[in-house]
């Protein structure tokens, strides 16, 4: 089982920047995790949707349109933690952000219903 902690949401203005950790802790007695890992957003009455993700065994990164060259996903191994970077944040970034463990081929690295275990959110609110 893994279980994920999400951190470092905040009040920003439209243009400025957030860093969102993700602190990982996994209890099996199998091989480093080394799977996908997901950064999902969620909007007020919207439903739950991904923009990021990332393969912790290589660097790999996966990133949806509306983001691109404004997140960046990245791991801090020896912290067990994930981070997403958040600049040029714009109001309609404002939402809750989950990070994703356990995604199962055969998904979207961004579809909610291709990951099991899920942190309690961090909240991250862009005015204008």
């Amino acid at each position: 089982q893994v279980q994920l902690a999400e951190s470092g949401g905040g009040s920003v203005q439209a243009g400025g920047s957030l860093r969102l950790s993700c602190a990982v802790s996994t209890y099996s007695d199998s091989s480093t995790y080394t799977g996908w890992f997901g950064w999902f957003h969620q909007a007020p009455g919207k439903e739950r949707e991904g923009v990021a993700a990332i393969k912790t065994g290589d660097g790999r990164t996966y990133y949806e349109d509306f983001v691109k060259g404004r997140f960046t996903v990245s791991q801090d191994n020896a912290r067990n933690t994930l981070y997403l970077q958040m600049d040029n944040l714009k109001i309609e970034d404002t939402g809750m952000y989950y990070c994703a463990a356990g995604h199962r081929r055969g998904y979207s690295l961004v579809m909610r219903q291709g990951y099991t275990y899920w942190g309690q959110g961090t909240q991250v609110t862009v005015s204008s």
